[in-house]
C-alpha cells in the first residue's frame, strides 16, 4: 500500500497575466502551506506561473481559487486547470 491519501486530489494550474515579479510564488507557497496542501510553484520562461497542488479536495480547490486572484500586485488574466493523479506530495516548495 502506498502512502497516498485515498481522498487526495491533484491539480496543475498555469496562471496567465502580470504574475511574475509580484511576489506570486512566495504568496502561493504561504497560501498552500496554510491550507495544508503539498506541491510546488515556479515561474515559466513565457511569463506565466505554473503550480501543482495536492491534498484534500476542499483545500486544493481553495488553492486553485486563490490563483484566480493572486497577490495584490498581480493581474491575473486567465488560469488553466488540469486534473492529475496524486503522487503523495505533502510539502509545498517554490522551484
Amino acid at each position: 500500500m502506498s502512502g497516498l491519501n485515498a481522498d487526495a486530489v491533484r491539480r496543475r494550474v498555469v496562471v496567465f497575466g502580470h504574475v511574475q515579479g509580484v511576489w506570486f510564488r512566495e504568496s502561493c507557497r504561504r497560501t498552500a502551506e496554510g491550507l495544508g496542501v503539498g506541491g510546488w510553484v515556479r515561474n515559466r520562461p513565457d511569463g506565466t506561473v505554473e503550480a501543482a497542488f495536492e491534498g484534500a479536495p476542499d483545500a486544493v480547490e481553495a488553492a486553485v481559487a486563490w490563483c484566480h486572484r493572486g497577490p495584490s500586485r498581480a493581474v491575473v488574466e486567465a488560469v488553466e486547470v488540469s486534473p492529475e493523479e496524486p503522487i503523495g506530495e505533502r510539502r509545498f516548495e517554490v522551484r
